[in-house]
């Protein structure tokens, strides 16, 4: 038997039996005999009741689409009136920003919290608290005051110590020996240095 002959529909009740039905029409389920396979209605509605709802939704898809449809020519047409009127996005960025933080300073929350912050800067623990920090940091001050004012003094103390005096003096000495006697004004050259330097070299 052809392959392509036999009946594939599982469905039919003829399947697996290797009838040849070349001469006839495949097996199509008659409309209304076991309802529409394909979309069978929920329970509890019946196949009217499903129908009008099928009709209710593309109804309402409909308007959907026409919805958009006028949002965008709105849409466009404010954008053309903002265009003329000059009103960049930068701009209408900003009022939204000071639009934004007006309504919130407006809220409740916003209200609320303020009235919290006023109650606890008014309030002893804050209080002591701000007295602590700034006692803190008048202590600090006065500690370091102190410790630059010892510092200086130390170091006024060193420099007039002998061992300082000494060492200066071997610094002073270092100096002549590398510097020679010459003056201030004068080029110093590196000690390690043994070319001579002349005025016109020759070529």
């Amino acid at each position: 038997m052809d392959p392509a002959s036999q009946d594939i529909n599982l469905n039919s009740p003829n399947k697996a039996l290797g009838v040849d039905r070349t001469d006839s029409l495949s097996d199509v389920p008659v409309e209304g005999a076991m309802g529409n396979p394909a979309n069978p209605p929920p329970p509890g509605l019946t196949e009217e009741e499903a129908e009008e709802l099928r009709t209710e939704l593309t109804k309402v898809e409909e308007e959907i689409n026409t919805l958009r449809q006028v949002l965008c020519a709105k849409e466009r047409h404010a954008a053309e009136l903002k265009r003329k009127l000059g009103l960049n996005p930068l701009n209408e960025l900003r009022q939204n920003l000071t639009r934004s933080w007006q309504d919130v300073q407006t809220s409740n929350a916003y209200l609320s919290a303020s009235a919290t912050l006023d109650d606890i800067t008014h309030s002893e623990a804050y209080k002591k608290t701000q007295e602590t920090l700034s006692q803190a940091g008048q202590k600090t001050t006065a500690a370091l005051s102190t410790m630059s004012t010892a510092l200086s003094k130390k170091i006024g103390d060193m420099r007039n110590s002998p061992t300082f005096k000494s060492f200066e003096d071997k610094m002073g000495n270092l100096k002549y020996k590398v510097v020679g006697q010459r003056g201030n004004g004068d080029a110093v050259s590196s000690p390690t240095d043994t070319t001579p330097t002349q005025e016109n070299p020759s070529f």
